[in-house]
């Protein structure tokens, strides 16, 4: 046990963990960030558990998603979890975000701290915008075709981003697959860069 203990990541985990260096008069505006971890965790359980139910198809997602809603075995409570959730999600970062500008958390040693959480800020917007399209009504469709055509300002590579993003000339089966890929992809960065987070935050302690 003490020859694993010297090692550089589980010391590190150990210090910051076991012997945390916080002051005393700490309150519940500097949990946000397990407050966010926990909300993740909801969301990925949630979403794996609609998406073996899901068809991201043009003619069967919304059937499917109204098949979720009534034949499958509570599956009206975790589609609402999920989607509440997510806007549960993004009150508590931007409370966590609120928190550190008016603490000055992104200043150093914390500025990569900072940084990382723009990043999983972005991705989360990223996200849910994803999510929003995969029910496939009326809204999920004008809102993907209004966002997606905002690629287009991007000079020279724009029209190509955007037809990757379609996978075609149009919105088809192929942009459904394409954001459901993506929104399983960027929800499991979440960890990474959630992970990155943590290490920086332990790092700054000992500068």
């Amino acid at each position: 046990m003490r020859i694993l203990r010297n090692l550089p990541l589980i010391q590190l985990v150990y210090e910051s963990v076991q012997r945390y260096p916080a002051p005393i008069n700490l309150s519940y505006m500097w949990n946000f960030g397990v407050y966010s971890f926990v909300c993740l965790l909801i969301q990925i359980f949630t979403g794996l558990f609609l998406a073996m139910h899901y068809v991201p198809h043009t003619d069967y997602a919304f059937h499917s998603v109204e098949y979720i809603m009534r034949e499958v075995s509570c599956g009206w409570l975790f589609r609402y979890v999920h989607a509440n959730g997510a806007s549960m999600f993004f009150i508590v970062v931007f409370l966590h975000t609120f928190r550190n500008i008016y603490y000055s958390s992104y200043s150093y040693p914390r500025q990569a701290v900072w940084f990382v959480g723009v990043i999983i800020l972005v991705l989360m917007i990223a996200t849910a915008f994803l999510g929003y399209v995969l029910p496939w009504g009326q809204m999920s469709f004008w809102g993907a075709t209004v966002i997606t055509n905002l690629f287009t300002a991007i000079p020279v590579f724009g029209k190509k981003i955007l037809m990757l993003l379609w996978g075609g000339y149009s919105i088809t089966t192929a942009t459904l697959v394409r954001f459901y890929a993506l929104s399983f992809f960027i929800s499991f960065c979440y960890f990474g860069f959630g992970f990155s987070s943590y290490l920086f935050v332990a790092y700054s302690w000992f500068e």
